[in-house]
């Protein structure tokens, strides 16, 4: 092996254990925690509920005379334990710790929604239309890492990408912290001494080095009850954790929505991983910064309207938005509800969308950090239409 070919090995291993070993307390086991820092009060939270959440069945429109002849083993009544919303929409009891919010006026729902996907055939495709905030799969980087580009007074965020893995959401041009809310920083302390001395002469190392150090010991002080996990109130309370400090948006994902066969169970668990990560939150934040917040929980598309035969549903068109926080106008069920009846299903089989849940997306960004409209239609959801009208708004 030549000399050359050396240095260039070592470069190369250097370079692996500095995206490797040295940012491994940003590993990520389920999903990644992603941050940006700036000035300002305000928060915002974006879920990603990945595997098309059926939205007809966290929130039943148990009122719509069509539901149970369309659901007739999934469907359930206020007799049959769904939580009453508001005499038309029940709440799935598996998301009971929700109630409390829903009657603190801390939680919405919006009914409806969809992205421009209309081949409801890939999560993939699907996934990407909702993280790139595009009509189609030309956009790139994600609607949200955009965003920050024209926040008012965003100049001055903190900004670094300390994993290979950030989801396409936060992916751009502005930079953003990834977390993972597993440490995996295994080094005994005489090992950490040997690499500080190692590389002492190495400024790019040196200083990753002690972020990575630095980070691990700071996220730490966020479980002082027990041990840090990978599990979802983990990735809840380091993101809660992170934004009482300097960061002020976060995003990460909750998995396990594609339920073909046998929903029942399997959504009772995922929507119980959702209250989680929304109770979690708020509880780690703590009134005050809660009052200053917003959650938005979002799908790539929803489900088909009609129950199949493995008591499951497939992937449809028209789903469900989920709206927590403080920040929000709670206590009610938005969007326009298309019912479920003859003729009024899209192709027959999904719930008709009536609404963009980009526009949902645009005026919570609105709401928390007063993005001008023609940023948010031009620059961070090209094509959209929005203003201050939005009924979101309102809502």
């Amino acid at each position: 092996m030549s000399q050359n070919e050396s240095a260039t090995n070592f470069r190369l291993s250097r370079r692996g254990f500095l995206a490797g070993a040295c940012c491994a307390a940003a590993a990520p086991v389920l999903t990644p925690v992603t941050f940006a820092a700036m000035p300002g009060d305000n928060r915002f939270v974006t879920i990603i509920l990945r595997g098309a959440m059926d939205g007809l069945d966290l929130v039943q429109p148990y009122g719509d005379p069509a539901f149970a002849a369309l659901r007739p083993k999934l469907a359930l009544t206020p007799d049959t334990g769904l939580l009453d919303l508001d005499g038309f929409f029940g709440l799935n009891p598996a998301a009971s710790a929700l109630m409390p919010l829903w009657k603190a006026g801390h939680l919405s729902f919006v009914h409806a929604v969809s992205t421009p996907y209309r081949d409801q055939r890939s999560h993939f495709d699907g996934q990407d239309i909702l993280e790139t905030g595009g009509a189609d799969k030309s956009q790139k980087s994600g609607w949200l890492n955009r965003a920050l580009a024209v926040i008012p007074r965003s100049d001055a965020r903190k900004a670094i990408d300390i994993n290979t893995s950030m989801e396409l959401i936060l992916t751009g041009p502005n930079q953003t912290d990834s977390w993972s809310s597993q440490s995996d920083f295994s080094l005994a302390d005489d090992e950490i001494a040997f690499l500080d001395r190692l590389y002492s002469h190495d400024p790019l190392f040196a200083k990753v080095f002690d972020e990575a150090k630095t980070r691990d010991k700071a996220a730490d002080l966020l479980y002082t009850d027990g041990k840090r996990g990978s599990g979802i109130a983990d990735m809840a309370r380091l993101a809660g954790g992170m934004l009482r400090e300097q960061y002020r948006v976060a995003s990460f994902s909750i998995n396990g929505w594609d339920t073909h066969v046998g929903q029942a169970g399997q959504f009772k668990k995922a929507a119980g991983d959702l209250a989680t990560a929304i109770t979690t939150l708020k509880d780690t934040l703590g009134d005050e910064v809660w009052n200053k917040t917003v959650v938005l929980a979002m799908t790539e598309f929803g489900r088909t309207a009609r129950e199949n035969g493995t008591n499951g549903t497939d992937h449809g068109t028209g789903g469900l938005a989920v709206l927590a926080g403080g920040g929000v106008a709670g206590g009610k069920v938005l969007g326009q509800w298309p019912g479920l009846g003859e003729g009024k299903l899209l192709d027959e089989r999904d719930q008709m969308p009536t609404g963009d849940v980009r526009e949902v997306a645009a005026a919570m960004l609105y709401r928390q950090f007063d993005i001008k409209p023609s940023n948010l239609t031009s620059r961070v959801f090209p094509g959209l239409g929005f203003d201050e009208g939005s009924v979101f708004l309102k809502g």
